[in-house]
């Protein structure tokens, strides 16, 4: 034998058995970033897709956004223990009324705030916030006017 045969051993004839990701790794990553662009695109195009649709939406004349605030209802009362809300005079049966119409309104958000005069009894105060609770409204306070 020559001495290049010597050389030669049976390591060289072994079968490869490693297998090399690297190239499968490249391919899933570009793979990726391909799907990363155009999802957003599809999606959007499914929306306007949506938005595209020939319909004649209902009107209601008192709705509010469901992100709307709700509005406080104001109940003054004057040192003679007088309820006004929005300016218009109410008895005690006028005020549960309009106290219970704002609670449907405004489902477990209604907000009372009830403004007292400094001279006024607390009796009435308490009738209010008696008022309020009757008509499922948590959420009110009192404050006193000078």
């Amino acid at each position: 034998m020559s001495a290049s045969a010597s050389t030669y051993s049976d390591d060289d004839d072994a079968l490869i058995a490693d297998i090399n990701v690297t190239p499968l790794v490249d391919v899933v990553l570009v793979l990726l970033i391909v799907f990363m662009i155009t999802m957003p695109t599809i999606v959007r195009q499914d929306v306007f897709k949506e938005r595209e649709l020939e319909v004649v939406l209902p009107q209601a004349s008192e709705a509010m956004p469901l992100t709307a605030i709700p509005r406080e209802v104001f109940v003054n009362i004057d040192n003679a223990g007088r309820y006004t809300v929005k300016g218009v005079p109410k008895n005690e049966q006028e005020l549960l009324k309009s106290l219970e119409q704002a609670a449907a309104d405004n489902p477990a958000k209604a907000i009372v705030v009830i403004r007292a005069d400094k001279r006024c009894p607390w009796q009435f105060v308490v009738n209010v916030m008696n008022l309020c609770n009757k008509a499922k409204i948590r959420n009110y306070r009192v404050s006193t006017a000078e």
